[in-house]
């Protein structure tokens, strides 16, 4: 008798090593953080390695895959309703825990973290995983990136406003110098560059990482200066945590089911999940710099945060994804086993 065969084990949990090294700047920001003509230059390179990230960012998209995404377009809706409307309305739901869970610069923080447009690459890396409808993701990624260099300071700025500890409509300005306008000059100027970058993006990865490196560094420096890391105690960092793991769950299950109520496939659904449910820390981090200032570390944490937790989760959704039968697969197995119905015997004469 053959035995039966056990589910397979899951391959450990990832943990990004990006994320390490995340941590690892933020640890050199409390212990050496930068002061006086110090921070001023590191804010001066802060700067600059934002519109350098979002030149890159412009120069990469490919207008004519998004245009050619288009036609897909009740998924991409269905993400874009996910990441710039239910994530918001969770995070303004979330103001109901303050005092009591989080305090008002924690919140302010989660609120951000819900206004941050989706992943592209973590997406795209965990439909292909699960066998879903990788096209659809790239683009779903893509759009929610293109349109979270407008749509994110716009909910901010309604949002969050002067409340938020440093930001303030005049941000709305320095979005559109630092963020928007290096991303539409890179856009101008993929016809000539566009392969360049494509020959060079191992190495263009290595500087998309040293910038965002740098700008932690940066705002998590100001914050030391400032003397805000003070607010934060332990006891409530776990129940961040334990907040945000709500959030990931109840995204992660309404991008599921709702999409099945939307009348899509599985394929669908799997890319709908990913996209919809989760949020980007490239994107993320830069925004926060700029919207926040000094504030800024603070504002992120619950992002950086967010991120490992929802590598981790999805990394498991996606394993078990990929073991799913796939329902035309299935179907025919089911045909090839069952025997074919026999016809019933004529009674000889």
């Amino acid at each position: 008798m053959r035995r039966p065969r056990l589910p397979a084990r899951p391959a450990r949990l990832p943990l990004d090593p990006y994320v390490l090294a995340l941590l690892g700047t933020v640890g050199l920001a409390a212990l050496l953080p930068a002061r006086g003509p110090a921070a001023t230059l590191a804010d001066g390179a802060s700067t600059a390695a934002v519109a350098l990230l979002f030149f890159l960012y412009g120069a990469r998209l490919s207008t004519r895959e998004a245009l050619d995404g288009l036609r897909h377009w009740r998924l991409h809706l269905t993400v874009l309703a996910s990441t710039f409307l239910l994530f918001p309305l969770l995070g303004l739901a979330a103001r109901g825990l303050v005092p009591g869970l989080l305090t008002p610069s924690l919140h302010h923080g989660l609120l951000f973290l819900c206004l941050v447009p989706s992943t592209v690459q973590s997406s795209i890396a965990f439909t292909s995983i699960a066998r879903g409808n990788v096209p659809a993701a790239i683009c779903a990624g893509s759009f929610s990136s293109l349109a979270g260099i407008v749509i994110t300071p716009l909910l901010a700025a309604a949002l969050l406003g002067n409340g938020s500890g440093g930001f303030s409509p005049d941000s709305l300005l320095k979005i559109a110098f630092q963020l928007l306008l290096p991303f539409l000059l890179g856009q101008a100027l993929r016809r000539w560059i566009g392969g360049f970058l494509l020959r060079h993006r191992q190495a263009l990865g290595r500087v998309d990482r040293g910038s965002i490196l740098l700008v932690v560094y940066t705002a998590f420096s100001a914050g030391m200066v400032a003397g805000i890391w003070h607010q934060v105690s332990v006891p409530r960092l776990a129940a961040l945590l334990l907040v945000e793991a709500v959030l990931l769950a109840v995204m992660l299950l309404a991008t599921w089911y709702g999409a099945q109520r939307l009348g899509f496939g599985r394929a669908d659904r799997i890319a709908i999940q990913f996209a919809g449910s989760k949020k980007s820390l490239a994107a993320g981090l830069p925004m926060a710099s700029v919207l926040f200032g000094a504030q800024a570390g603070l504002a992120v944490l619950p992002l950086m945060l967010f991120h490992q937790m929802q590598l981790m989760v999805c990394a498991v959704i996606a394993r078990r994804r990929a073991r799913d039968p796939e329902p035309e697969r299935a179907a025919g197995r089911v045909a090839e086993v069952s025997p074919p119905p026999q016809q019933p015997m004529r009674q000889a004469r």
